[in-house]
C-alpha cells in the first residue's frame, strides 16, 4: 500500500484543514506550501514537538521553514516537564484556531499525534479536568531542571520518588542508569530515538570498542523497527478512526499519493490545492473522499427486521450493534441447534416451520 498523506476539510465555516498520515510522508512540507498560498498558519499536533530544543530527534521543521509560514505549538514546554497533557494542547489549540478565524487566517493542523488531532475534531473525546493530577508531577520535573544536570544516583532517586514512587521503591538509589531510564514513559523521553540508544549512550567506559559498536548497531536496528511499527500504527489509526467511521461523524478524507517524491508538486501539492479551492468555494471537488474498502455509508433511517429476535431495528449502526448483542447471538445459537436436530431427524416434517425460515449469515 503506497504511503499517503490525507487532507481533511472540516465541514464548517470558518474552515479548518488537517493534514495527517504516516511518519515521513511530507506532511510538514505540504502544510507550509498550503499555508503560503492560502493565507494559513500551522498548528503542530505533535506531542513531542511541544518541547523546547531536541529539534532533530523530534523532527521539527527548521527555522527557515518556519519563516515561510507561521507555526504554533512548537518548542514552548520545558523538556523535563512530564505533566503536559492532551487537555493542555486542546485548550491552547482551540484558542489559536479562534484567533486565526478572527484574523481571516486558515488554520492548518499537522499531525503528529493521533489523539491530539481527535481532541480538536471531537469535543467529547476527553474530560476537561483530565490534566489536573499531572500538573504537580510536571512542576517537580521543571523545578529540578538545574539540579538534574549534576544529579548522582541518590538525588536522582529522590526526584524519581516524587514523580513515580512505585518505580522508585523497586530501584536501588545508587543505580542511576536504571533510574534515568524509567523516565522514557514521560515527556520528551518518549520520542523515538531516546530509549533505543539508551544502552549505547550510557555504556560503561570500560567496555571494548567492539561491544560499543555492537550496542550502536542494535540501537540503529531497534530504531528502524520502532519507526516502521509506528508508521503502521498511524495508518491503522487513519483507517479505523476516519475511514471506517460513519460518514456523518467525520469530515471528508482525501488521499494523496506521495510515493514518487520526484513528482511531488504534480501528485501531492496540485491535487491538495484543487481540493481546498473547491471546498472553500462550496463546490464538490473532482476527487472523491476515500473510504475503507468494504465499508458502506451507514443510513440512520434504514429499516431492518430480525426474524430471530422478532424486532424491528432502525439505522445501520443500531443494526450492527444488535447483531453483536448477547440476545441476538443466543437466538442464533438456538436456531443452529434446532437445524442440527432437524438434520438428524428421519422425519423432518415436524420441524418444517424452523428449517424453512431463512437464517441470517453472520
Amino acid at each position: 500500500m503506497a504511503a499517503a498523506t490525507r487532507v481533511l476539510q472540516k465541514v464548517m465555516s470558518p474552515s479548518l484543514v488537517v493534514i495527517l498520515g504516516a511518519t515521513g510522508t511530507g506532511k510538514s512540507k505540504l502544510a507550509i506550501e498550503i499555508g503560503k498560498r492560502l493565507n494559513g498558519e500551522i498548528i503542530s499536533a505533535d506531542s513531542m514537538q511541544v518541547y523546547k530544543g531536541l529539534d532533530i530527534i523530534t523532527n521539527k521543521v527548521t527555522e527557515e521553514e518556519q519563516a515561510q509560514c507561521l507555526h504554533h505549538m512548537i518548542s514552548f514546554v520545558d523538556p523535563l516537564v512530564s505533566g503536559y497533557t492532551v487537555v493542555d494542547f486542546r485548550n491552547k489549540a482551540l484558542s489559536l484556531i479562534e484567533d486565526m478565524h478572527r484574523r481571516q487566517k486558515l488554520p492548518i493542523i499537522v499531525g503528529g499525534t493521533n489523539y491530539y488531532i481527535e481532541s480538536i475534531l471531537w469535543k467529547v473525546l476527553i474530560d476537561p479536568g483530565q490534566g489536573s493530577d499531572t500538573e504537580s508531577k510536571g512542576d517537580v520535573a521543571s523545578k529540578s531542571k538545574a539540579e538534574l544536570e549534576k544529579l548522582g544516583g541518590p538525588e536522582l532517586h529522590r526526584w524519581l520518588k516524587e514523580v513515580d514512587p512505585d518505580m522508585a521503591a523497586i530501584l536501588h538509589p545508587h543505580d542511576a542508569r536504571k533510574i534515568a531510564s524509567q523516565d522514557y514513559q514521560h515527556g520528551i523521553f518518549q520520542s523515538i530515538g531516546f530509549k533505543e540508544f539508551h544502552q549505547y549512550l550510557t555504556a560503561s567506559e570500560n567496555i571494548s570498542q567492539e561491544e560499543r559498536d555492537k550496542l550502536k548497531i542494535e540501537g540503529i536496528e531497534s530504531l528502524k523497527q520502532v519507526t516502521r511499527r509506528y508508521a503502521r500504527k498511524q495508518n491503522k489509526w487513519v483507517r479505523n478512526r476516519f475511514l471506517k467511521r460513519p460518514a456523518s461523524n467525520v469530515p471528508p478524507v482525501y488521499g494523496l499519493d506521495v510515493t514518487d517524491v520526484t513528482n511531488w508538486e504534480t501528485t501531492v501539492l496540485t491535487p491538495a490545492l484543487e481540493i481546498l479551492d473547491c471546498l472553500q468555494k462550496g463546490e464538490q471537488p473532482s476527487a472523491q473522499p476515500i473510504r475503507a474498502e468494504g465499508v458502506e455509508p451507514r443510513n440512520k433511517r434504514s429499516h431492518h427486521m430480525c426474524d430471530l429476535c422478532d424486532k424491528v431495528i432502525i439505522g445501520d449502526l443500531e443494526w450492527t450493534a444488535h447483531q453483536k448483542s448477547k440476545n441476538h447471538l443466543y437466538q442464533v445459537r438456538k436456531r443452529r441447534k434446532a437445524e442440527q436436530a432437524s438434520d438428524q431427524d428421519p422425519n423432518p416434517t415436524e420441524h418444517q416451520n424452523v428449517t424453512d425460515r431463512q437464517v441470517p449469515v453472520l
